[in-house]
């Protein structure tokens, strides 16, 4: 059922059930029944009919909103793994254009380097491809999931906290959020020389507020500022940027803290 068609039932199936019956009682029924009891039948008909029709055009329009949500959460994916395709063929292009320089001036160790950073990039661009939301899935799950087998993957241990309600991020937070994470642990893999890494999530408290926080214990970041050439960091100050949350990263004496925090107003949430 269309919203047109929806509106049309609004404005003339109450109009003429409930003036149709005031018709016929009052051209045909007026004989056999007083006012009172017209009065009173008509009442019900009117309480019938609204609880009946109110039933039908909010069952009608949760539907509508559901396949809408629907749509936007398949839209997301699609759109994130276009950009990761894109990243996928930008890395590579680098990387082999960087080989074929190495082979041509006989430089083995750095193609052997290359070949590596090569591996690991499409290794990684399809672990992620891997982890987008699925219908009927929590990010929740899939962040468990994902953090057992980067733990697998790495050697390095892990843990994580979520005390968050399922229902609290809309799909495109999601996306964002899970796009962070990853670049988040990236760096850490290649830069932090680190052991252990934790992540949080946090309800706030406000309605529709969170926090998120990743520590881990290694030898700590040197530049806060992205710096020209390295992405990564621009890269997640944007997409928290996208779902308006404020995004820091500090050095502390047992590593670095990466920490996002929203008041409830990102991701266009209706």
């Amino acid at each position: 059922m269309t919203y047109r068609i929806l509106q049309l039932f609004t404005i003339l199936l109450p109009t003429m059930l409930i003036g149709g019956f005031e018709y016929i009682r009052h051209e045909l029924l007026m004989p056999y029944m007083s006012m009172e009891t017209g009065n009173l039948l008509i009442t019900l008909l009117t309480f019938v009919l609204s609880f009946l029709f109110s039933l039908v055009v909010f069952q009608t329009i949760r539907k509508m909103n559901d396949r809408l949500v629907a749509e936007r959460s398949h839209r997301a994916v699609y759109e994130e793994r276009e950009r990761l395709a894109r990243e996928l063929h930008d890395g590579m292009a680098q990387t082999l254009f960087y080989l074929n320089i190495t082979i041509k001036r006989n430089q083995l160790a750095e193609a052997r380097e290359a070949v590596a950073a090569l591996d690991n990039h499409v290794r990684q661009a399809i672990f992620n491809l891997r982890t987008l939301p699925e219908e009927g899935t929590t990010l929740r799950n899939r962040l468990e999931i994902w953090l057992a087998q980067w733990s697998t993957l790495t050697g390095l241990s892990v843990s994580s906290s979520f005390t968050m309600p399922d229902s609290l991020f809309t799909p495109r937070e999601e996306i964002q959020l899970f796009a962070i994470i990853q670049e988040a642990f990236t760096n850490i893999r290649k830069h932090a020389q680190a052991n252990h890494v934790s992540l949080q999530i946090d309800e706030g408290p406000t309605p529709g507020s969170w926090q998120l926080t990743i520590d881990d214990d290694g030898v700590g970041i040197v530049d806060t500022v992205p710096q020209p050439g390295h992405y990564g960091l621009k890269m997640m100050q944007e997409r928290a940027a996208e779902i308006r949350a404020a995004f820091s990263i500090t050095r502390h004496e047992r590593g670095t803290r990466l920490t996002l925090v929203s008041n409830g107003n990102g991701g266009n949430r209706k």
